[in-house]
């Protein structure tokens, strides 16, 4: 499907979307690499299901995904926002945030390409870890990440600050850890740690759930504290 921009007559396709296991924004994480087990699938509409477009990709082992906010509730944008980072109570300049709510919903990412793999029915895809996308989101574009250029350890991080100091400490007691593998715990653990909870929600009486795994995990959060509280197998879950 065409998008935008009528004034100079340019559009960009959807050419390839996201497959994972998140249907919803609760608990994605914030940014890229935050949470580097974390593994998508990459799946070429159609049209751009050419093995030859990828000639070369596989020497690669990180690339830029351009991509669409697909699931904003809301149209239009504004030139100040409320970012998470500042818990939601300070206004900044659309342009200095990652706000969807841009106006052009365009994200950008970069993931870690893990493979390059062949199947019967959708063609070659890219298996990725580290994305911060939703399940059917669009992809316009995919660019090598290229190290020599793309990487500036100087760069100066503005009010979003150390990530490093915003995170939780999770407590996941071992009787509930036999509900995920050893692997799964890890990701788990840094999706938590993350504080999945809107910004504006700081009840610590509050029983917070997400799906992950065919389960929901419910949790608490107590200052700097997350604690799970219980691991329910979801509707079709096998065990």
């Amino acid at each position: 499907m065409p998008l935008f921009f009528k004034k100079d007559e340019c559009f960009m396709q959807v050419i390839a979307r996201v497959q994972n296991q998140f249907k919803e924004k609760f608990a994605l994480p914030r940014q890229a690499g935050l949470t580097e087990g974390l593994v998508s699938t990459i799946v070429f509409e159609k049209e751009f299901r050419v093995k030859e477009a990828l000639r070369g990709l596989e020497g690669y082992s990180h690339i830029w995904l351009i991509w669409g906010f697909h699931d904003n509730k809301r149209e239009g944008w504004t030139p100040t926002v409320r970012p998470p980072r500042l818990g939601g109570n300070k206004r900044m300049g659309v342009f200095a945030t990652r706000s969807p709510y841009r106006p052009n919903p365009i994200g950008l990412s970069c993931v870690e390409l893990v493979e390059i793999k062949e199947t019967k029915e959708q063609g070659t895809v890219l298996v990725v870890a580290g994305a911060d996308m939703m399940n059917d989101t669009p992809v316009y574009d995919i660019k090598p990440y290229l190290p020599f250029a793309d990487s500036i350890p100087h760069a100066r991080a503005g009010f979003a600050g150390d990530h490093e100091k915003d995170q939780l400490q999770v407590v996941f007691p071992e009787s509930l850890r036999s509900a995920f593998t050893p692997k799964q715990q890890e990701i788990l653990s840094s999706l938590l740690s993350q504080d999945p909870r809107p910004h504006y929600q700081k009840d610590p009486g509050r029983l917070y759930g997400f799906p992950f795994q065919g389960k929901d995990v419910r949790f608490r959060v107590e200052g700097d504290t997350l604690t799970v509280c219980a691991i329910v197998p979801l509707e079709g879950d096998a065990q």
